[in-house]
C-alpha cells in the first residue's frame, strides 16, 4: 500500500502537492530497474490523526517522519532510522516538531535510540547540529565520504534491529539530478548511487517501510524530481 501525507509544517506549502505529483509520474513507469513489469498500487491520504501502517509513505516535508515514525514504533520496538538527507534536521526552533528538527524530537522524546540511527548525505551542516550528532552517538556520514565500506558498517549493524524504516529527503540528491526541493545542496548524490544503496537496504528482510520527502512542485522542472521520486517507488513495488 502507497499512503499520501501531503503534511507540512507551512513554510513550504507546495510540499502538500507532492504525493500527488509523485503518483501521476508514477503511472508513467512500466517496469523498475531489474525489468519487472509494475502497476500502480492502491493508494490512501493520512493525517496527522489517522497514520495506517504502510509499505510507503508519500510526503510532504520532512515533519512527516517524525509521525510516521513515530507510528513504526509501535509495531517494532528495536527498530532503526535510516536517513537520506543532505541536512541534519535537528536544528530545533520550535517547541513541536518541523522538518529542520524532527529527528531531535524522536532522540529527546526517545522514540528512537540515536545508535539505531544512520544518516547518509549530509553536505550543509550547523556545527552545533553536528555537535549534537556526536554527543548523542547519532551515526552519519558526509556525502564526500560516503562509499561502499561505510555501507557496508551501516548494513552490519541493521541486520541486528528487529526492523528499520527509510527515510529519503530528496535534498540528498545532486541537484542536477533533483532540481524539485526547498533546498538545493551542489555536490550530493547522483539517483544511480541513491539507487544502489537503496536496493542493498532492500535485501534485508528487516527494512519494513520507508517516505519519500521533500519534493517540491513549484520549484521542480520539466516533473524531473517527481519522476525520481516515482523511480524509486518503483523498486519498492
Amino acid at each position: 500500500m502507497i499512503t499520501k501525507f501531503p503534511h507540512t509544517d507551512g513554510e513550504h506549502k507546495a510540499c502538500a502537492k507532492a504525493p500527488d505529483a509523485i503518483i501521476k509520474a508514477l503511472e508513467t513507469i512500466y517496469s523498475n530497474s531489474r525489468g519487472y513489469s509494475i502497476s500502480v498500487p492502491e493508494t490512501n491520504t493520512a493525517t496527522l490523526e489517522n497514520i495506517p501502517d504502510s509499505k510507503i509513505y508519500l510526503g510532504g516535508d520532512h515533519t512527516i517522519t517524525y509521525h510516521t515514525f513515530k507510528q513504526f514504533t509501535k509495531t517494532y520496538k528495536n527498530a532503526g532510522l535510516v536517513i537520506f538527507d543532505a541536512h541534519p534536521d535537528v536544528f530545533q526552533q520550535f517547541d513541536k516538531p518541523t522538518h529542520v528538527d524532527f529527528l531531535k524530537f524522536l532522540v529527546e522524546e526517545y522514540i528512537v535510540k540515536p545508535s539505531n540511527v544512520f544518516v547518509i548525505g549530509l553536505r550543509n551542516c550547523h556545527p552545533s547540529e553536528i555537535k549534537y550528532y556526536k554527543d548523542r552517538g547519532i551515526n552519519y556520514s558526509f556525502c564526500n565520504t560516503f562509499n561502499t565500506d561505510s555501507f557496508d558498517g551501516i548494513m552490519a549493524k541493521l541486520r541486528t534491529l528487529d526492523a528499520f524504516y527509510v527515510s529519503i529527503d530528496l535534498d540528498v540528491l545532486d541537484p542536477a539530478y533533483a532540481p524539485g526541493v526547498s533546498y538545493l545542496e551542489p555536490a550530493g548524490l547522483t539517483t544511480k548511487q541513491l539507487l544502489f544503496s537503496l536496493h542493498r537496504l532492500k535485501n534485508l528482510p528487516n527494512l519494513k517501510a520507508i517516505d519519500i520527502v521533500e519534493l517540491n512542485p513549484e520549484k521542480d522542472i520539466n516533473g524531473m524530481t517527481a519522476k525520481v521520486a516515482a523511480k524509486i517507488v518503483a523498486e519498492f513495488l
